[in-house]
């Protein structure tokens, strides 16, 4: 087996146990009794999610990169991937890679929806989002699409590991569920939403930062540019520990183990765009400064009246925004073999003007509308046809039982 296939698999191996690290994550972060519901729309993610990459989703991003094969592929073109498997079954190790991001992608939106989504409708939205938005957007950057095409005066988009089409995506669809869904019946405040398990919460950032390795580093070409990467994704979220939990002590007076689990993931998510272009100060910086903003950003939904309930849009919409747009102020190119860094300055503070900040902020700006456009819509159809809420008496005693027969045990 050589060398680049065996990384592959392994690093798919890591991103695939992020996602039941985001059921730990949210688990913990919801009340107790609703949090076998929680984990389920993670773990009911990961089995429809990979079902339907492998029968067409690795399709719909595989594009020719002209006409309309800039914005979607052929959903039959490798139906199941039988053609894949019988002549050229070493391709699907980047095909398993590739549908693991599929995954966690779709099931950190459900983050927004905690206390109170019913569970097949989520399941249906899932399916119908990741078919409609994330297995075609992600071709937009990594299989020939608009994205990976898009310059302005000869800058390309760096988007390494997914900070438009998973963070900017999954949060922008996590703001329209919640504003389908509207606020919980109880839990809607900083004192009524205390997690259940705090230590729950703090394995689960563990875990996530353990995969994020995967995550990063599993399309790295060569030593170089995959050490780099990986102290980077060391850098980043250990400086957003300290970024959120400095706002944190003077905004509240004290700082939490949640919100060092929180500036984990703000730290994580702003470094996946960025982790291949940046030297380790500058991860830093961005680290601290993801972490600070996101500290300030997941209180919006208290003053603007959204209940994004595990804040997803504050940590993922907002921290997936400031990866991609500070690439456009400190980046670096890589060089003609490329290994990152050993190219010139392309950010507007270190030489390469502003073209590069252009180039960032447009894919991010379209990627956010158009998947908050599509799960609003999915949303709402979604609702009038089946009801997307749990019904008010189960939300207030608790969906667990309600929904899945099962739970926490109290006596």
């Amino acid at each position: 087996m050589e060398p680049g296939t065996i990384w592959l698999l392994v690093t798919a191996a890591l991103v695939l146990f992020m996602t039941p690290g985001l059921a730990f994550f949210y688990g913990g972060l919801v009340k107790a009794k609703s949090v076998v519901s929680m984990m389920m729309l993670s773990f009911g993610a990961m089995g429809l999610v990979f079902v339907l990459w492998i029968l067409y989703g690795n399709n719909l991003g595989t594009l020719s990169g002209e006409g309309i094969g800039l914005l979607v592929g052929n959903p039959f073109s490798d139906f199941g991937l039988t053609t894949t498997a019988q002549e050229a079954p070493a391709d699907l190790a980047g095909i398993a890679f590739g549908s693991t991001f599929a995954v966690i992608t779709t099931a950190l939106i459900s983050g927004a929806v905690a206390d109170r989504a019913r569970f097949f409708p989520w399941m249906l939205f899932a399916g119908l989002w990741a078919t409609i938005v994330y297995f075609p957007s992600q071709g937009w950057v990594w299989g020939g699409g608009w994205i990976e095409q898009f310059e302005v005066g000869g800058r390309a988009v760096m988007d390494w590991a997914g900070g438009t089409v998973v963070h900017i995506s999954a949060g922008a669809a996590a703001l329209a569920l919640a504003i389908v869904l509207g606020q919980r019946r109880v839990g809607f405040s900083k004192e009524d939403s205390a997690p259940h398990n705090v230590p729950l919460v703090l394995i689960g950032a563990a875990v996530l930062w353990f995969g994020w390795f995967g995550f990063n580093a599993g399309a790295a070409e060569d030593d170089g540019s995959g050490a780099i990467i990986f102290l980077n994704t060391i850098a980043a979220p250990a400086a957003g520990i300290i970024g959120f939990i400095v706002v944190e002590h003077f905004k509240d007076g004290k700082a939490t183990a949640v919100g060092a689990a929180s500036g984990v993931v703000a730290g994580l998510v702003a470094i996946t765009p960025a982790c291949f272009n940046l030297t380790p100060l500058a991860a830093i910086v961005l680290g601290l400064i993801a972490g600070a903003v996101c500290a300030f950003a997941i209180d919006l939904k208290f003053k603007l009246g959204f209940d994004d309930s595990l804040d997803v849009v504050g940590l993922h919409l907002v921290a997936g925004f400031i990866g991609c747009i500070y690439l456009g102020f400190v980046s670096w190119e890589p060089n003609g073999d490329g290994v990152a860094l050993q190219g010139g300055g392309s950010g507007l503070l270190n030489g390469g003007g502003i073209d590069q900040l252009i180039v960032q902020a447009v894919p991010a700006v379209v990627v956010a509308v158009y998947s908050f456009v599509i799960a609003y819509a999915l949303g709402k159809l979604i609702d009038a046809m089946i009801g997307f809420r749990a019904k008010e008496e189960d939300e207030i005693a608790g969906i667990d039982l309600a929904l899945h027969g099962e739970g926490y045990k109290f006596d």
